[in-house]
């Protein structure tokens, strides 16, 4: 039997980069997946991916901001499915500015999407997974920038360093009902999908400024790709990660834990 058998998982921001990939990954092993995005077309083509690859799965579409929306979202794999087990809180705004430029109203949105939605989206699935008294799985994404500091890049910085202590918060709170609350923390990633390989080479640039190259200075050989996150997500949905909780898997190549002056790949 497949590690994920008869669960129902949501997944918000399913995009091909992450989110899809996961929830596809949830997919193959049993569970039948919720997309949520903000684009209806994203939705509809992670869900599409997964049934076209013999599995279950249906799309959702809001603002992870909207509390109805995060209702919605989990009624939804209610009636469809009768139960809600895994989470994934995966919604981002990518908006690369820094303290002195960044309009407040924009810092605002970013952190309210990454916060906010986890905060209504976590709310929202505990309480279904409370009712069902299974307990269940909240998986936050983080970023190694969630650890480190970034220039350039106030909001989401901030927004998921802020992650790590609403993940540790939370599993302490939901304990009691057997609901773990875990991060996983991912790093700059080569997409899948060639038309979004040289945002890479953008990420953390800003007007010329606070460059960044991230192939020098990445202790192992070749980035990661989306495919290489699926393991430890599944890992902390299923039952083999049935005693963690309040903690977090990082799976950056070695990029957290390297001595900072240290180029493993001059160029």
């Amino acid at each position: 039997m497949s590690r994920l058998e008869d669960r129902v998982a949501i997944v918000t921001g399913a995009s091909p980069n992450i989110g899809g990939v996961l929830a596809a990954g949830l997919a193959r092993e049993g569970a039948r997946v919720v997309c949520a995005d903000i684009s209806a077309d994203t939705a509809h083509l992670a869900a599409e991916r997964i049934t076209a690859a013999g599995g279950q799965a249906v799309a959702a579409v809001g603002d992870v901001t909207d509390p109805a929306h995060a209702d919605e979202v989990v009624q939804l794999a209610l009636e469809r499915w009768g139960r809600v087990d895994v989470l994934v809180n995966n919604a981002v705004k990518f908006d690369q500015r820094g303290l002195l430029d960044m309009p407040v109203e924009d810092y605002r949105r970013q952190t309210d999407i990454i916060l906010g939605g986890s905060f209504l989206f976590t709310r929202a699935a505990a309480r279904a997974m409370i009712d069902g008294g299974r307990g269940g799985s909240i998986i936050n994404v983080l970023s190694t920038a969630a650890w480190q500091g970034q220039p350039g890049n106030i909001g989401y910085s901030t927004a998921k360093s802020g992650m790590i202590n609403f993940t540790r918060s939370v599993a302490m709170e939901l304990a009691e009902h057997d609901i773990r609350v875990n991060g996983f923390t991912p790093t700059a990633t080569q997409p899948q999908d060639p038309e979004l390989v040289r945002q890479v080479g953008q990420l953390g640039r800003m007007e010329g400024r606070f460059t960044m190259d991230f192939a020098a200075q990445f202790p192992m050989r070749r980035l990661p790709t989306p495919d290489d996150y699926v393991g430890a997500v599944v890992f902390l949905a299923s039952d083999d990660s049935a005693m963690v909780t309040g903690s977090n898997i990082t799976v950056d190549g070695g990029a957290t834990a390297k001595y900072w002056p240290w180029q493993p790949h001059p160029v």
